[in-house]
């Protein structure tokens, strides 16, 4: 069975980069543009793993992490964001994300990224 995925982004061109770039066995089952659909999307859709921009129109991702983070939500959170800090790749992983992915990447690097996430290394709490 398909890995269910929800791509968080503001831009539908990063969308489609990160759908394209993701294994096989990953099923995209919703696009979120904004932080405030993807928290309803996430409930809603309960997927398996969230792919989350840290920039967005309404909110900043590491909010999205924080609410999500608060919920009984069983999934993984990938943020794929082109604020590279440390600072705040650090506050990513404290909020319950699994993995961060700096924009600009090679689909090789989401993909790889993507696959050690499901093989048992790091789990989101919460998130």
């Amino acid at each position: 069975m398909k890995k269910k995925v929800l791509v968080v982004d503001d831009t539908i061109y990063m969308r489609a980069l990160i759908k394209d770039a993701l294994p096989d066995d990953y099923e995209v089952v919703g696009e979120a543009p904004n932080g405030e659909i993807a928290i309803d999307m996430a409930f809603k859709l309960q997927p398996d793993l969230i792919t989350l921009d840290n920039v967005l129109p309404d909110m900043m991702g590491l909010d999205v992490l924080k609410t999500l983070g608060k919920s009984d939500l069983n999934c993984k959170v990938l943020m794929v964001s082109a604020v590279g800090q440390q600072s705040m790749i650090k506050k990513g992983f404290e909020l319950g994300a699994s993995g961060y992915v700096v924009k600009p990447f090679s689909p090789e690097i989401l993909s790889t990224e993507v696959n050690r996430l499901f093989n048992g290394t790091q789990l989101a709490k919460g998130a």
